[in-house]
């Protein structure tokens, strides 16, 4: 296969996605009738079940989450809707109204029925496993349990519908400006205008120089903001405070290890394995990459710079296409089928452009549509594994979604899932497609640095919020104190091969993770080191009908726990050896360089 640099937008557009399929526009007729009789069916559904559901018996039992499914989805999918109009444009005015006005109607909506989990959960644990008995309620055994894993720390209904409807004027709120301040940033890079995506692409650009700009461009814009993000950091973390101290969780961590369904002991394993490995992965890796550019320490901006000897290959969007489909048809062709929509539809967007979201994401929206794709393709290699990754997340999303509203989605440390598996089918996929040892090693190098950047640099970034969020139950953090924070951590994770210049403290402030989903960075390191594990056993055979079981493990979406889900692979996530294992593939390709070298 040959790669030519792309082509201009004009002779070959990328793909930019069609929303039609959720509503035709913000005054879509359909969408605003469809939002008044789901307000209707909500007041409804609140008139006929407030203070009965302890009553129900088996068979209404499963009625009334079903109709409670039935409301629910009906309100997600005009959310999605407003949500990804937002993403594809944020520095529109109008669709930001839009979006906010979906979300306190939605928010209002949501309100009538927060009882019903509340309620749900007041049953006693042997009436509810009789009542459950029933086939209509029993069908819904998984996701009870789940909504009842947090009864310890639910609130009364008016305390949960108060909390509930001023975090539009709260965290929401907060959020929104984090997201708007982003969106409208440009920043000068020797006299080019660029969007904080195209900036960050810069960092990945053959040419030191350009790279160097790129850097010192985004350390003076965001350094013109850092009292901004450290405003909008402080407030939600107390906000986050507030919330954990009514709801009675012990530690700021423990609201998102119960949403994720996996144990304290568990992540705490994973955080320590990783954070004692730094040398032999990150430590190592880093300074052999300092010897290939002959000096002794590394620059910040070269972290993810190209191989010195890299010919800075370019896919089109075509070859992207193809290059992934065919890799995940190697493994099967049922998973390829269900990726293969994407493309012959138009539910992916692809086009760098202001105002578009940066960064990549898969949106599930609800079952009875489909997801969309969204993803800012500049043409590298690693836009490939990026498609790659968010395609894994859309066939997942897909795969599940028979699960209906309330059972499709996974817990976060699950649905990286399918989108780093996709990813490794990819590289592994191109690397076998390369004789060439000089470009094996870029690859190769190139996947390293990926695998770094999703294990160490994610627990990286988990031990600056736990940081941040430690000292903040004691007062609010100074900017300068936040950034310290982040400077002892990538010193720690990146290691002694790295200079770092004084723009690179404010480097914290763009990541949405942070201000979006406390705690949520930790699951792409469980993701990669769990698929790590799954894939090199793929690699060594002796499990019968490995992709038919890996699809199944993708369609039961959240329906089972991580132990349920791996125990067909013989793997078991609460072993430390699983993680060792999962570390080794990284370790072994660190090897392999080494041995290149």
């Amino acid at each position: 296969m040959t790669h030519g640099t792309l082509p201009a937008p004009a002779t070959s557009p990328l793909p930019v996605w069609d929303l039609s399929d959720l509503y035709d526009g913000p005054d879509s007729a359909r969408l605003h009738a469809d939002l008044a009789a789901i307000e209707n069916e909500a007041r409804a559904f609140r008139e006929t079940y407030l203070g009965q559901v302890a009553s129900l018996d088996g068979p209404a039992l499963g009625s009334a989450i079903a109709t409670y499914e039935t409301i629910s989805e009906r309100l997600y999918r005009i959310l999605s809707y407003a949500q990804l109009l937002h993403a594809g444009c944020m520095t529109d005015v109008t669709i930001g109204q839009f979006l906010q006005a979906m979300t306190e109607r939605g928010t209002a909506i949501s309100s009538l029925m927060i009882f019903f989990t509340l309620e749900l959960n007041q049953i006693e644990d042997a009436t509810l496993s009789e009542r459950l008995q029933d086939p209509t309620a029993g069908r819904y055994a998984p996701w009870v349990h789940d909504v009842r894993l947090f009864r310890d720390h639910q609130l009364s209904d008016e305390m949960e519908r108060v909390l509930n409807e001023k975090d539009m004027a709260g965290a929401g709120a907060w959020q929104r400006l984090f997201d708007e301040t982003i969106a409208h940033m440009t920043f000068d890079v020797e006299g080019e205008i660029l969007t904080s995506t195209e900036a960050l692409d810069r960092l990945s650009d053959p040419s030191p120089e350009r790279r160097r700009a790129a850097a010192k461009a985004l350390g003076t814009t965001l350094e013109a903001n850092l009292r901004l993000f450290s405003r909008i950091t402080n407030t939600l973390a107390l906000d986050k405070r507030i919330d954990d101290t009514w709801r009675r969780y012990p530690h700021p961590m423990a609201a998102r290890n119960l949403s994720n369904r996996v144990e304290d002991s568990v992540v705490d394993a994973l955080v320590s394995a990783v954070r004692e490995s730094y040398p032999k992965l990150s430590h190592r890796y880093y300074a052999l990459k300092a010897r290939w550019f002959g000096v002794d320490k590394l620059n910040h901006w070269d972290r993810n710079a190209p191989l010195p000897d890299s010919d800075d290959t370019r896919f089109t969007w075509e070859e992207a296409r193809d290059t992934v489909l065919n890799a995940y048809a190697a493994f099967s062709p049922d998973l390829a089928a269900v990726g293969k929509r994407f493309f012959e539809q138009p539910w992916i967007d692809a086009q760098p452009r202001p105002g578009k979201a940066p960064g990549a994401f898969a949106h599930p929206t609800v079952p009875s549509a489909h997801p969309y794709l969204l993803v800012n393709f500049m043409g590298r290699t690693r836009d490939v594994m990026t498609l790659a990754h968010e395609l894994g997340h859309g066939v997942h999303q897909v795969l599940a979604g028979p699960q209906g509203a309330l059972m499709a989605d996974t817990p976060l440390t699950l649905a990286e899932t399918a989108s780093v598996f996709g990813e490794m089918l990819t590289f592994r996929a191109l690397l076998d497609a390369t004789p060439d040892p000089r470009r094996r090693r870029i690859m190769l190098a190139s996947k390293v640095e990926d695998m770094i950047n999703t294990v160490v640099r994610q627990i990286a970034f988990h031990t600056f919020e736990a940081a941040v969020h430690a000292e903040r139950q004691n007062g609010e953090l100074s900017p300068d104190r936040l950034c310290e924070l982040w400077m002892g951590v990538q010193s720690e994770s990146l290691g002694p091969a790295f200079h770092f210049d004084p723009e690179y403290r404010t480097y914290w402030t763009y990541i949405g993770h942070f201000i979006h989903s406390p705690f949520y960075v930790y699951a792409y390191a469980f993701g990669d080191c769990l698929v790590n594990s799954l894939y090199s056993t793929y690699q060594q055979g002796g499990i019968p009908d490995f992709p038919s079981r890996y699809l199944d493990l993708l369609s039961a979406g959240g329906t089972k726990h991580h132990k349920a889900l791996l125990a067909p692979f013989g793997l078991d996530a609460s072993d430390p050896e699983f993680w060792r294992r999962g570390l080794g593939v990284l370790t072994g390709f660190i090897d392999e360089l080494e041995a290149m070298t």
